[in-house]
């Protein structure tokens, strides 16, 4: 192996050293990352040099991309956006916990981020296991969850909040609503993950939201535990590479009064069977 591989926690996240992303991998180390990546789902490159073309390159080592629907990317760069909190900002974007574009028909297989400015304590982002987290469920709740769709659409209440800055008070973006399964079997590893989030999911499809609510909240708190978490503290130049089909993350809003900017490249992926 021409890397190094250090984990973050027991269940999910890996430190990787040894590599420079701003060269094309060798196609024999790729394939080896990518079973690192699959496996521990939130990758970690720290100290690397990155333009915003770079990025994008090394992104799309790991699939075809997606331009992220809600925020334009950089001038001559439609796959990159900024994530950026100024420090007269009191949201966060994304501040609530989420998987990517789950309200898409193919909603995003995973995503990049790269560590321009960071503030000197705080902004870091948390990142849970959903295949630990299924794993964990009680055989009860597998029944009850396993032949359900639910409805996701981009217009909740809590994470349009946090597109606001961004986006301008006088925009109204599109809405996208889709319904997946709430367990989905993951492409690449036939792995079963929980595939249900806070800011996106709205109710089991043909119950009511009130009627979906509890159980939902079962799931969310289940798979917020500990013991299915990573958390990442931010360095710049830090580069991280994330499987969005058996994650959910949370970045947190502890830093106002400090400015926070990073480049996020999104990766395409399928339909959620």
């Amino acid at each position: 192996m021409n890397f190094k591989v250090q984990s973050i926690s027991p269940s999910i996240g890996s430190i990787i050293s040894g590599l420079n992303l701003s060269e094309p991998l060798a196609p024999h180390v790729l394939q080896e990352l990518r079973k690192v990546w699959l496996q521990r789902k939130v990758l970690v490159f720290p100290k690397q040099s990155l333009t915003p073309q770079q990025q994008v390159d090394c992104t799309r080592q790991f699939g075809e991309l997606d331009q992220y629907p809600f925020i334009e990317g950089i001038k001559g760069m439609p796959y990159v956006a900024e994530i950026l909190k100024l420090p007269n900002e009191e949201i966060n974007f994304g501040g609530v916990w989420h998987s990517d574009t789950s309200y898409l028909i193919n909603p995003a297989a995973g995503a990049s981020l790269y560590a321009l400015e960071i503030p000197p304590i705080g902004g870091d982002t948390i990142f849970c296991n959903m295949g630990a987290a299924y794993q964990a469920l009680t055989n009860d709740i597998k029944e009850r969850v396993n032949p359900l769709n639910a409805v996701n659409t981009s217009n909740k209440t809590a994470v349009s909040k946090t597109r606001a800055a961004r986006l301008g008070k006088n925009i109204e973006p599109d809405v996208y609503t889709h319904s997946h399964p709430v367990i989905r079997t993951h492409p690449e590893t036939g792995e079963k993950t929980i595939y249900v989030n806070e800011a996106h999911t709205l109710c089991f499809e043909n119950w009511s939201e009130k009627d979906s609510q509890p159980l939902l909240n079962l799931l969310y708190q289940h798979a917020r535990k500990p013991e299915f978490q990573c958390r990442i503290k931010w360095q710049k130049n830090m580069f991280v590479l994330w499987d969005n089909r058996s994650t959910h993350h949370y970045p947190i809003n502890d830093y106002t009064g400090y400015r926070r900017l990073l480049h996020r490249v999104s990766i395409k992926g399928d339909i959620p069977t």
